[in-house]
């Protein structure tokens, strides 16, 4: 069946798998290799088959979507793909080890915990002699999950006429507001959870208490710092931070690096005003999603766009409780 002779319809949305994995189902991207249509998903290709342009100074208008029934069932599709631009320009890629997507309310991660005999320093297993080991095991309690989202509440009227590009960019921001509470929760777990430090001087950070997390985390790499407001201003007076290297690297590309390498992270929620976290970011937080972006589909097909609500459903475990730290 060819991309330009599907018919469209709300039963897609209802699949498990997600809109454009069920339209991938019936329309292959593999039958496309080779024509000027590969490289595109199904999702594109129906773009493409109504002629509708979603970026660019050329976007079309909301009201591109809503020229047949067809089309129209592109529409929240295309709020969610808007609202995931948002959603992924964030900083939870820099605090997060990994991201697992499941199909049900009900998760359990796994536990992580070396005997005792394997915090021995050695190098070397004789003949016969006990391996250390490493026990793995599926946690007690569930991953706490939570929903976070906001409601559209402009009318169909007022947007009808509106630029695709100008109103992706509205979506974008629902998308970072979701983003910023999964931050929250982010921080929030590790601020709750991991091994607790003290400043050197209480009222300033230094270079001593870069080094004292660095020691604490060991065997761990201290690779990203999180830190806020006062703190933050802080760490960019310490004189090491200064130094030839770091200020080539901020100048160059904006990006702010410790002294000793980690990576400054800077969440837009006031959770630890007064402590830093330290953290391997590739042992640290196991981020779960339950199913994708959620948009309420009747309401955006039929135009009821003030009573239409976007969410997503998100928590976070602890992957290796060690690797990382709070200093307050």
């Amino acid at each position: 069946m060819s991309f330009d002779t599907l018919k469209l319809d709300k039963g897609l949305y209802t699949s498990s798998k997600g809109f454009t994995k069920a339209l991938e189902e019936v329309d292959p991207s593999e039958n496309y290799k080779g024509t000027e249509l590969e490289g595109l998903d199904a999702y594109e290709r129906q773009l493409k088959r109504y002629n509708i342009k979603v970026s660019g100074p050329n976007s079309d208008t909301v009201s591109k979507f809503f020229q047949s029934s067809n089309s129209a069932t592109l529409f929240p599709e295309y709020v969610s793909r808007a609202v995931k631009l948002g959603l992924n320009n964030n900083i939870l890629e820099d605090i997060v080890a990994t991201t697992t997507i499941v199909d049900s309310l009900d998760y359990r991660s796994i536990a992580c915990e070396d005997t005792e005999e394997a915090t021995v320093d050695s190098t070397v297993i004789n003949e016969g002699s006990y391996i250390p080991e490493t026990a793995i095991k599926t946690k007690d309690t569930l991953t706490k999950l939570y929903k976070h989202g906001k409601s559209i509440t402009a009318s169909y009227e007022a947007l009808k006429n509106q630029r695709l590009d100008v109103f992706t960019i509205a979506l974008k921001q629902i998308g970072t507001y979701i983003s910023n509470c999964d931050m929250h929760n982010a921080v929030d777990l590790l601020k709750s959870s991991s091994k607790k430090i003290s400043f050197g001087t209480a009222d300033k950070v230094s270079y001593e208490d870069f080094l004292t997390m660095w020691k604490a985390l060991a065997p761990y790499e201290m690779n990203t710092v999180i830190a806020e407001n006062d703190k933050l201003s802080q760490i960019l007076q310490i004189s090491e931070f200064k130094d030839a290297n770091a200020g080539q690297n901020f100048h160059g590309t904006g990006k702010l690096v410790t002294p000793l390498g980690a990576k400054l992270v800077f969440p837009l929620t006031n959770l630890i005003p007064d402590n830093i976290i330290a953290l391997d970011k590739r042992y640290a937080l196991e981020r779960v999603q339950c199913g994708d972006i959620v948009t309420d589909f009747d309401k955006l097909i039929d135009r009821q766009l003030e009573m239409a609500t976007v969410t997503c459903i998100s928590g976070y475990n602890r992957i290796m409780d060690d690797a990382s730290v709070i200093m307050r």
